[in-house]
Parts: C-alpha cells; structure tokens; sequence
C-alpha cells in the first residue's frame, strides 16, 4: 500500500486475486462491463433457486449448506438449499472462557433450525484442537496435544465426555421437532463411533427417566471420512454408521501431508492427486455397499470444476457455501450423470493430476 492515497480508486478483482491502483479509464470500463455481466449471471442463476438439482438424464442430488454461524441462515434461505449438511457448533465453544450450558446450545440449534424447516439438519459434534482454539475446553491440555495430529474432534469430546453429554442433550431437545443428524469428526475407528453412540443412548434414557421430551427414535450417527485411516476402514465404519460425509479439505491435507495455510507447501494442496481421489472413491464405494447414503462437505462440493467427477463417483449429496449452490445447481442440471459416471471411471485410471485437471475441463466444456 506504499504510496496510495486515501481517496485513490481501487478495484480488487477477487476472481485473478490482483488489485488494481489507480485504473485507467478504458480498465475500469472493463472491469465495469465484467460487473455487470455478473449480475445478469446472478440473476439468471436466482431462478433456480426453487428449482431441483436434477441432471438432464435425470439423476437428482440433494444441494445442502455448510453453516458455521447462525446469521448464514438467510443465505441459507436465499440460495435454496435443501437443508444443512454440515452445522460446525465450534462457534458456540469460541472466544468465551466457560462452556456453553445446555440451555445456551439448544436455544442457538433451535434459532437454526428454524430456518429450514423440515430440512435435514446435519450437526456436528464439536470439533476443536488443531487451527480452532477453545480456551475453556483445551486450557489445560498444552499446545502439541491439541494439534492437527492431536487430541481433536471425536478424540477430544471421548476424552472429556462431560461437554459431549451436554451437547447431546441439546442436540435431542432440538430433534424434538427438527429432522436432526448427529455427524463425528476425526474418527479412525469403529470403536469411537460405538463408544459415542452409548454415551448419547445412556443421556437419551437419563432425559426419559427426567421425564424431558426427546424423540423415540434417536437421531441418525454418521461419520465424517477426512483422514486416509478412515477411508481406508469405510467398510468397517459403514457397519457401525448410518451415513459418511467426506470432508475432503482435511482428507486432502492428511493423505498429501500438506498445510493449505503454510505459505511454503500451500501450493501442494492438490484435491485432484490420484490418491485423494482414489481414497473418496474407496469410502463411496464402501457406503454404496452398505446402503447408507454419503455426502461431501468439503470445498470440493462447491466448486462447479468438480461437481461432475464427485457424482460420477456416486456422490449425489453436496453440501457446500450457501453462495456456491445456485451455480453448483445449474451445472448438475446442465450435465449428463451417466456420462458423468463413465468420465469419471476413465479419470480414476489416470495416475497424473495434471491429467486428471485436464480431463475434467475437457469434460466440462462439452457441457
């Protein structure tokens, strides 16, 4: 910003991630016509809103939001997401020195779900350690312990299983009147899903017994694949869940062993390298034998680029940035599922990604 004057024009194009200082005319009048040739996408894309997701041959998948605080819900709202696919309940546990009460949690789930309706509302159990502090519940654990490789996710919550009863709790207040998910993140085991289901069976029959209202059927326990140890066991996890969710920015980070945030390595991060791909094709192939649905949560679901090869693998659940579904929408009905399908099958024969990136913008300009 050396030398800017307070007062200089400035455009910041967030497309080519450049700013320009200072334009000239003839730049702005381009940057000008570029602007308004966005609004005029944007409102063609608006009147899809309340359109379905379905393929030209057919194939409907379900668009669903990721939600990290409750003021997205208008957004939500907006977009016409069919439900929330990924609820983060992290912000709940942040900058604050206490943990939040059971009251406090089931007030905020049920201001959000609220606004879908009877929408699926797919909620995370806490998920901290790593790049998400949260002093009241890691204060006593020291730095290393909570790292990426740490105590985080469902380790943290079985570790300290008090704040995991307390958000269960809330979670089945809420599914009194909402169509509620339970998601657990970081799981390498079967085991961690079945010791988490028990603690929310034994607060289910403890509020019974309190005689507080909860459902008769508990809420459906899914798990989320975003490590390679978790992929690589799908068809074990599958027996002991009711859906997976591919979180592929954790699963992209752990197989390649690269930082997205480290200004050094960042350049490595590669959702396309055959490994990541062959990792979501094994846990998608493992829930499509066990007959329970599956879903991607990752920045991949909203990328448009991606959105053929994820349903020619048999994704047909994306869950992404309320802002991405209207344009994610119209590419699922622009496109052929089937030859989606038999792109995809020929990609995961590839062994370059560069082969593979090419391959898919080939596939998607045909469309």
């Amino acid at each position: 910003m050396q030398g800017v004057q307070t007062g200089t024009n400035v455009i910041v194009d967030g497309f080519e991630g450049t700013v320009i200082i200072d334009p000239s005319p003839a730049v702005i009048k381009k940057y000008e016509k570029h602007s308004a040739e966005m609004r005029r996408k944007a409102r063609g894309l608006d009147r899809l809103r309340d359109q379905p997701a379905i393929s030209r041959d057919g194939l409907k998948v379900g668009m669903m939001a990721n939600v990290e605080l409750p003021l997205e819900m208008e957004m939500v709202k907006l977009a016409g997401a069919e439900g929330i696919g990924l609820l983060r309940t992290e912000f709940m546990f942040m900058n604050r020195e206490d943990i939040p009460t059971e009251d406090e949690q089931f007030a905020v789930l049920s201001e959000i779900g609220a606004g879908i309706g009877d929408h699926v509302m797919t909620i995370r159990t806490l998920d901290v350690g790593g790049e998400k502090p949260a002093p009241a519940l890691l204060g006593n654990i020291d730095e290393a312990a909570a790292s990426a490789l740490g105590i985080r996710g469902i380790r943290l919550s079985l570790a300290d299983p008090s704040t995991l009863r307390t958000q269960f709790r809330a979670i089945l207040r809420v599914s009194n009147d909402r169509n509620v998910r339970i998601l657990l993140p970081m799981v390498t085991t079967p085991s961690e899903v079945r010791k988490t289901k028990r603690v929310l069976v034994e607060e289910a029959k403890r509020m019974k017994r309190a005689g507080i209202k909860i459902p008769e059927d508990l809420p459906d326990v899914g798990v989320m694949i975003e490590v390679p140890g978790a992929a690589l066991a799908a068809d074990a996890l599958a027996q002991v869940s009711d859906f997976f969710a591919i979180g592929s920015n954790d699963l992209t980070m752990y197989t390649l062993a690269v930082d997205r945030a480290n200004e050094h390595v960042a350049h490595l991060f590669n959702p396309l390298h055959p490994a990541v791909l062959r990792l979501m094709q094994f846990t998608t192939q493992a829930a499509l034998r066990a007959r329970i649905p599956i879903s991607i949560c990752g920045e991949m679901a909203g990328d448009p680029r991606y959105t053929a090869l994820l349903v020619g693998l048999g994704i047909h659940d994306l869950s992404m940035t309320a802002a991405s579904i209207p344009e994610v929408k119209k590419r699922i009905r622009d496109m052929d599922a089937l030859a989606a399908s038999q792109r995809a099958m020929q990609i995961m024969e590839q062994t370059d990604s560069g082969r593979i990136a090419m391959m898919i913008e080939d596939f998607n300009a045909l469309a």
